[in-house]
């Protein structure tokens, strides 16, 4: 299926995409919409004919525990509900401990990279069949940014991919800023990651910017997308004419203007990269790039020969513990895993707590409006004691709770607001709107 040219719809910039013109079609965080109703502006989208494809971050494919039922189910309704003619996810684990490694449950907030090896191939393949089975429609993978490799890795980020693809007949959706952000970080060729890559099973693209602070780029899908980026993408394009190319934005959203010269940016990019005739659409080398019409067969299942056999006895065990020890030095402060660059963990394990606090800032906007200038210093001490284990929401409470016992916030005032808040949503049931009344004039009263 030819998706076009598209952009990725988040709800504060949803009046802005749908007046952008010759957007083909967009992608919805899967977890951002509910599995039932859709918002009225995906509606809208949907009656004007664009294709909407929900595009997952919490499935953690590439952790040592098998896929969740219940987020596979959800997943594929929203996948029904949209009418999607495929669903996307990420090669990244995004949760560690628990029953495998006898441990409590970690959450990483992030997507986090999985070790090139045959034993992480293996525990990888066999979720992603899992995963295939549960869907209605087929699946796209993504690469990811990392800011650290494991040790000992077997295999390069292409090689990885292309016998993922070879195990499973998954697709795959290629992010070009993620390629640009490993070439700066870690220190991966792009070009040769796109040489090994099949490129005939690639689905649709990712654009996006990211920035760079002190030798490190930042993948924030927050700033405009660089020229470095842009170069990339030609890369791809030399090599295959991809069915879809999506401009992502996460943040910091500009004006419907600046998101419409990206996207002319991006089609600027793909015209002068493709191919002149007589050459072909496809020059994938040394691979026998399947013809650019194969490439677009995006909404029918691949043909597998076999399904690949389940992973090997002991082997979700021992990625478990790797996955875990990792996970936990990042976000509980535990020594270090063997091998690992010390100072790239800590880079991560900032990033990490800092994506945990502007997220609770967006579930949760009156904690950083009651605390003020003291909300982003109080939440990253709090983070560096209190790994997330649940969801963001359950993160806002427990993060009020612990400054309110310790002692917080110094501002009488502040404290009374702060203990307004936690107390009307930590009960077993919101309270009614009489008690918010109720406390609301308590409030003002004490306070004069």
């Amino acid at each position: 299926m030819e998706l076009g040219i598209g952009i990725g719809w988040r709800p504060e910039i949803a009046a802005e995409v749908e007046a952008l013109s010759g957007i083909d079609w967009v992608e919805a965080v899967a977890e951002n919409l509910c599995a039932d109703h859709l918002p009225d502006s995906l509606v809208r989208l949907r009656e004007r004919g664009v294709t909407v494809v929900p595009h997952g971050v919490a499935l953690g494919l590439g952790g040592a525990d098998r896929p969740d039922p219940d987020r596979l189910a959800g997943l594929a309704a929203r996948a029904e509900l949209l009418g999607a003619p495929l669903v996307s996810e990420h090669i990244a684990f995004v949760r560690a401990g628990g029953p495998l490694t006898a441990s409590p449950r970690l959450e990483a907030g992030h997507l986090l990279p999985v070790p090139r090896t045959r034993d992480a191939l293996d525990v990888l393949c066999e979720n992603v069949r899992i995963a295939q089975d549960s869907l209605p429609v087929p699946l796209a993978l993504e690469n990811i940014a990392a800011l650290i490799t494991w040790p000992d890795e077997e295999l390069t980020e292409g090689q990885f991919l292309a016998e993922l693809v070879e195990r499973t007949g998954v697709r795959l959706l290629i992010d070009v800023a993620n390629l640009h952000t490993n070439h700066v970080n870690l220190g991966q060729d792009p070009a040769k990651a796109l040489d090994e890559l099949p490129v005939e099973a690639i689905a649709y693209v990712h654009v996006a910017g990211g920035v760079e602070k002190n030798g490190v780029w930042h993948d924030t899908h927050a700033h405009p997308v660089s020229e470095p980026v842009l170069e990339v993408l030609a890369e791809l394009r030399s090599r295959v004419d991809p069915p879809g190319v999506l401009l992502e934005r996460d943040d910091a959203f500009p004006p419907g203007a600046e998101l419409a010269g990206e996207l002319d940016a991006i089609r600027a990019t793909l015209r002068k990269a493709a191919p002149s005739a007589g050459q072909g659409p496809d020059r994938a080398a040394g691979r026998g790039a399947a013809p650019a019409a194969d490439a677009t067969a995006g909404v029918e299942t691949p043909t597998v020969a076999a399904a690949p056999a389940p992973a090997p006895a002991g082997i979700r065990d021992r990625t478990a513990v790797a996955q875990t020890a990792l996970l936990s030095a990042l976000v509980a402060g535990t020594p270090a895993p063997e091998g690992f660059d010390h100072r790239r963990l800590r880079v991560q394990s900032r990033a990490l707590a800092a994506k945990r606090a502007d997220v609770v800032a967006k579930v949760a906007p009156e904690l950083p409006e009651i605390l003020g200038d003291g909300y982003r210093a109080a939440f990253l001490a709090y983070a560096g004691s209190r790994p997330l284990s649940g969801g963001y929401r359950r993160d806002a409470l427990d993060f009020a709770e612990h400054v309110l016992i310790t002692g917080g916030p110094a501002d009488p005032a502040a404290r009374r607001r702060l203990t307004s808040w936690w107390q009307d949503r930590s009960g077993a049931r919101p309270p009614r709107r009489t008690t918010r009344l109720v406390r609301a004039a308590r409030a003002v009263l004490v306070g004069k």
